[in-house]
């Protein structure tokens, strides 16, 4: 008859900090998510070139430096090519409800543009604000 016993716990690595787990929960998130929208081969393999070329940071970077300035949890994310410019597309959840689309520089993680939209109580309420 077979033991109803259950195995014997794994040791758990030490506890993350809270911003220290937000920041690996947006990491994953977003490498899912750039998986995820670069849908196509060849979209995938123009980010990596691009990355490898130094046109645009790789997006442990990009995300590290956003939760410095605009900390929250990424809802989306997309890297687009505009104008010859790379652009990281990113939604993000701030810990206040706000929902916030920005638009980052890929080849320097400069803040671009911010959209905001208020908490649910106004969900038409929108700001864009340029940040240069």
């Amino acid at each position: 008859m077979p033991s109803s016993r259950l195995p014997a716990p794994v040791d758990r690595p030490a506890r993350l900090g809270r911003r220290a787990r937000t920041v690996l929960a947006g990491l994953l998130v977003g490498f899912a998510l750039l998986a995820a929208q670069a849908g196509e081969r060849g979209d995938h393999e123009r980010a990596r070139a691009a990355v490898q070329a130094g046109e645009v940071l790789p997006l442990p970077t990009v995300l590290e430096r956003l939760q410095r300035s605009h900390p929250g949890q990424v809802l989306a994310l997309e890297l687009d090519q505009e104008d010859g410019r790379w652009i990281y597309e990113i939604k993000l959840l701030q810990t206040d409800g706000q929902l916030l689309k920005l638009d980052l520089d890929a080849r320097t993680a400069e803040v671009l543009t911010i959209q905001r939209r208020r908490g649910p109580t106004s969900p038409d309420r929108r700001n864009h604000e340029p940040t240069r």
